[in-house]
Order: C-alpha cells, then structure tokens, then sequence
C-alpha cells in the first residue's frame, strides 16, 4: 500500500473533536503512542536482555501502526501528503549523506 492510499483511508476513520481542524489531538496521540513503543523496547531491555521475540515484535508492530495513523491525522490536518513529508526526509537525509554531516543534531545542518 502507498502512502496516499494509506493516509486516505485513516483519515475515513477519524473519529476526534474538531477533525478538519485539530492539530492537537493527533499531536498529542502520536505522543501517547509514542510513549508505548518506547515503554515496549525498555521492557525488552529489563525483562529480556534485548531479546525481541516474536509477540513483542507483533505487539510493536501494533503499536507502530497506532504511530502511523496518528502520522497521518497530523499531517491531514496540517494539509500535508505524507507522501510528500517522506519524500522531503529522504531528500533531506540524502542531501545531509552528501555533505557528510548525516550525523550530529540540528534540523539545519
């Protein structure tokens, strides 16, 4: 599936307060689901020594999807294709790759 057909038919099932015009609550969502990704990868590292069996990796790959969506809610209310927000990170990541500063910090580098 692609990225426009993607971000097309999550925005079919947004269910939130002000859809069309409520940056926040995908804001915070994606944050939210954010968070349980990364909580998920801590329990991997204090539970399992590392070790991402196969039902934390399916319950990530749940969690992800949940990332995704709210990725897609934000960016539609943002006006934005995540097809284009992709493409300008790779442009991005590419243009950092061929300046030799793909490491480091800063967005302007």
């Amino acid at each position: 599936m692609d990225l426009s057909t993607y971000q097309s038919r999550a925005r079919e099932t947004a269910r939130y307060p002000g859809v069309g015009s409520n940056p926040i609550y995908p804001t915070l969502g994606l944050c939210g689901e954010a968070g349980e990704v990364a909580d998920k990868v801590k329990k991997v590292i204090r539970d399992r020594g590392g070790a991402f069996s196969p039902e934390v990796i399916d319950a990530l790959q749940l969690e992800l999807g949940d990332v995704l969506w709210y990725v897609a809610q934000l960016a539609s209310e943002l006006g934005l294709e995540l097809e284009a927000v992709a493409q300008a990170n790779l442009d991005k990541l590419a243009s950092r790759a061929a300046r030799n500063v793909i490491a480091g910090s800063g967005d302007h580098r």
